[in-house]
């Protein structure tokens, strides 16, 4: 293991600096090994481990390429391990994101256009006042992921798209036992984006803590 760690801190090295570039062809392994002074086999391993976490793209029978190294790219990794936590440990991550989704909703505040939140606005109105848990859940994913992408940090989106996992298991679970649940979720909604649609930042922040709280401050009751 700490051969092939050094493999891979050797390759990171070369990406960091700038001599492998995204989108770049490794050399051949028999030349890139003997480059890094490393063992064919532990080459191999380290390429194999990065290629897990998209850092590198191996195309058989063309080569290993550098990835575009994009954030929502690289970010793909948070998402596949918050998956395996526990539905204990939801808390935390419902925590993390009441940090930064209300952030994220700030930003968005003035970025959003009429246009984009017109769209918002007739999803919101195509769920009705009773959706399916089901539904709402899926609406709720699309309206804050519309949101957080009007920030125009592509960083934080990828980062919230990650967490999604175990807190979209949070709602469903409180869509399914709390009677006020969707119809809060809806006047949820529609307050954040009348809040955006007034270009206030500040209530668009406060209203996405509210939104984010009520899931958390509900779940922690019931543990």
């Amino acid at each position: 293991m700490a051969v092939t760690d050094e493999a891979i801190e050797r390759i990171k090295a070369m990406i960091v600096s700038g001599a492998l570039r995204p989108g770049d062809r490794l050399p051949k392994e028999s030349e890139l090994a003997a480059e890094l002074g490393l063992s064919r086999n532990s080459l191999r391993e380290a390429v194999r481990a990065l290629s897990l976490i998209r850092i590198l793209d191996v195309r058989q029978g063309d080569g290993t390429y550098v990835t575009s190294l994009d954030p929502q790219l690289l970010l793909e990794a948070v998402s596949f391990v918050v998956d395996f936590h526990r539905d204990d440990t939801v808390l935390e991550f419902l925590a993390v994101r009441r940090i930064l989704e209300p952030a994220a909703t700030a930003m968005a505040c003035g970025r959003l256009g009429d246009a984009e939140l017109d769209a918002l606005e007739e999803r919101l109105g195509a769920l009705g006042e009773a959706p399916s848990v089901e539904e709402l859940v899926a609406a709720d994913l699309e309206f804050h992921r519309a949101i957080v992408r009007g920030s125009g940090n592509s960083v934080l989106c990828s980062l919230l798209d990650g967490l999604s996992g175990p807190t979209t298991r949070a709602r469903v679970w409180r869509g399914l036992t709390q009677e006020d649940a969707i119809s809060r979720t809806l006047h949820e909604h529609r307050a954040i984006l009348a809040a955006l649609r007034a270009g206030d930042a500040e209530a668009a922040r406060s209203w996405a803590t509210v939104h984010i709280a009520s899931v958390e401050q509900w779940l922690r009751s019931t543990l």
